[in-house]
């Protein structure tokens, strides 16, 4: 179902994450503690004025896929692009991780705390209850991992990729990729990412591992006041 990704903000908001997702005529957005994310029916024409009621001054959001004027109270932060990948790949050997852990609410402080180190994409305290996230830890200490977010039809997204810098180039956060890869396929799901187009790096290695790009979109920043 390709043709999800089209708009996949809206169709996860307003489909298997709808229990996830507070809103309003064409605007949802993931509810306080979840991932910062907006989604919009018509990506063409948001419809902030809907919205405005579920967001707090000051909250900071991410939206893609559109780039027109903002209406009164909210506040562009930032503006960039992101590829939207979606695995073509055959299903990938299986790399041991034997220190993989399977994240529960008593993980998610330091799953935070990670992403907030390391910006792997919005993240809130409680964006692993969203999908399978899987970390590896040393000494009590979370330094990788890796997880689910959106969810529309069978596609699947892989997200909240990341290592700690003092313990990078272990292949870790790849190794976890491939075991939530692994996983999605065996379910019958395809998995996609998103990742930002100056990224050239981390665009290489999902290229690698077998995601393809689907379409380059923009992303923007931004905040109610």
């Amino acid at each position: 179902m390709p043709e999800l990704l089209d708009n996949i903000f809206w169709n996860t908001l307003t489909g298997a994450h709808a229990r996830f997702a507070v809103g309003a005529g064409g605007a949802r957005r993931y509810a306080p503690g979840f991932s910062p994310i907006l989604g919009f029916e018509r990506i063409d024409a948001p419809d902030f004025e809907s919205l405005a009621p579920f967001c707090g001054a000051g909250e900071r959001f991410y939206s893609g896929g559109w780039a027109g004027d903002l209406p009164a109270g909210w506040r562009l932060e930032a503006q960039a692009y992101m590829c939207c990948m979606r695995w073509e790949g055959t299903t990938p050997d299986e790399e041991e991780i034997s220190a993989a852990v399977r994240l529960g609410p008593e993980h998610a402080e330091q799953a935070l705390e990670l992403a907030l180190l390391t910006n792997p994409g919005p993240f809130g305290p409680r964006t692993i209850e969203l999908g399978e996230y899987f970390g590896c830890f040393e000494g009590g200490r979370l330094i990788a991992m890796a997880g689910e977010r959106m969810h529309a039809g069978i596609l699947r997204e892989v997200s909240g990729v990341c290592t700690h810098p003092d313990f990078q180039g272990r292949g870790l956060a790849r190794r976890l990729m491939i075991k939530l890869v692994r996983r999605q396929l065996r379910r019958g799901e395809i998995p996609f990412l998103h990742v930002m187009s100056a990224n050239a790096t981390a665009r290489r290695l999902y290229e690698r591992l077998g995601f393809r790009n689907y379409h380059e979109t923009v992303v923007r920043i931004v905040s109610c006041s």
